[in-house]
């Protein structure tokens, strides 16, 4: 059965972001952001080595995870959980990263602090089934 473009993009996706993130496997990650990779996100210097710089400084505690992934042609937006990286809050994102000749090539994001059970105005949370909880809120 053949995959659809759509279907490889997400899965390609989901790898890179693990290897990068979670494994901090920064020399298999290679393979899969582009040399010449467009940073457009306010929290990340240009390029490829500025994405993977960054993890560099975060402690080895990060730990990343996907949610909802869509895709349409050569673009892939997945909507993601970054907890455990220094700051009081995680943080949940949706990135979108084009794909081109199998390999990340872009990136652009929208970030948000993650509200407690208490901020939500919704009453919903903000990623999955349940709300974060900080020790800073105990």
């Amino acid at each position: 059965m053949n995959q659809t473009i759509e279907s490889k993009n997400k899965a390609l996706v989901l790898e890179a972001f693990d290897t990068l993130f979670n494994k901090r496997d920064y020399a298999a990650a290679e393979r899969y952001w582009s040399p010449s990779y467009i940073q457009h996100s306010a929290h990340i210097a240009p390029g490829r080595e500025g994405l993977f710089d960054l993890i560099k400084t975060l402690p080895p505690t990060l730990k990343y995870e996907p949610g909802t992934i869509l895709a349409e042609g050569n673009f892939v937006i997945v909507h993601g959980r970054f907890s455990n990286f220094g700051l009081p809050v995680n943080w949940i994102a949706a990135d979108i990263v084009r794909i081109k000749d199998g390999v990340l090539v872009e990136h652009w994001d929208v970030i948000q602090d993650e509200a407690t059970q208490e901020q939500s105005k919704s009453g919903q949370p903000m990623f999955g089934r349940t709300f974060a909880t900080y020790a800073s809120a105990q």
